[in-house]
């Protein structure tokens, strides 16, 4: 199932609210910690880490009480503020996420008039969300999609074999229980492809959980493919 960033943003040129501040100040950061729906509309927890954190508290003092009917600040010092407030109403982009079946991964950011977050879904529901920002008259866009694997899935037969030795030798206990010697001859092979089929290993399953495209260079390739086509 893949996992996906994207971002929207209201429709109209005038942006109000955070959307509005994370705009004139983009050097400052806004999130979302916490958007749950109520009988009474949308209970939000905001974050702001800015230069000046009361230009968010005079931003909901000032709020129409149509719009905010209720604030609380929960916490405020030199550069953060964190508010919970209450919308009347429950967003477009939230009923959109309700009705597609796709939960953000809380906290989501606001980046100059953008909300962006990351979620794990179906290609069918995230084109779902999409259509139905889409009515609402909201900009939309997917900055990326990643498709989410077991990394275990990712490597070959010889580097799962490879890894689960070294595992069970302690070579990768702290401190070590075996040298790369030590495990080069529990394995039966030269110290040197024990060192070479570990390391893809480790790139393959690092890379992946940090969400980095592997790009193997084509001259590698063909050399992994003719003289170390089993690593």
């Amino acid at each position: 199932m893949p996992k996906a960033r994207v971002r929207f943003r209201p429709p109209g040129g005038s942006l109000e609210g955070p959307f509005r501040l994370s705009s004139e100040h983009p050097n400052d950061e806004f999130r979302l910690l916490s958007a749950y729906p109520t009988d009474k509309g949308l209970l939000v927890v905001l974050e702001a880490t800015m230069a000046e954190p009361t230009i968010v508290l005079d931003l909901f003092e000032d709020a129409p009480e149509t719009r905010v009917p209720s604030y609380d600040v929960l916490h405020v010092d030199e550069h953060t503020v964190l508010l919970q407030f209450q919308l009347p109403f429950v967003p477009a982009p939230f009923r959109a996420f309700f009705a597609s079946g796709t939960l953000p991964q809380l906290p989501y950011s606001i980046e100059d008039g953008w909300i962006v977050c990351e979620f794990t879904t179906s290609h069918e529901r995230l084109s779902r969300f999409g259509e139905m920002l889409a009515e609402a008259g909201f900009a939309f866009e997917v900055e990326r999609v990643i498709q989410s694997v077991t990394p275990t899935e990712l490597l070959t037969d010889r580097q799962r074999e490879f890894m689960s030795e070294a595992l069970e030798q302690g070579y990768y206990d702290t401190p070590r229980q075996c040298s790369l010697t030590d495990l080069a001859s529990a394995l039966s092979v030269s110290k040197s492809t024990t060192s070479v089929v570990l390391h893809r290993a480790e790139e393959t399953i690092v890379k992946e959980f940090f969400a980095v495209p592997i790009d193997e260079p084509e001259s590698e390739h063909r050399q992994r493919s003719g003289s170390d086509k089993g690593t």
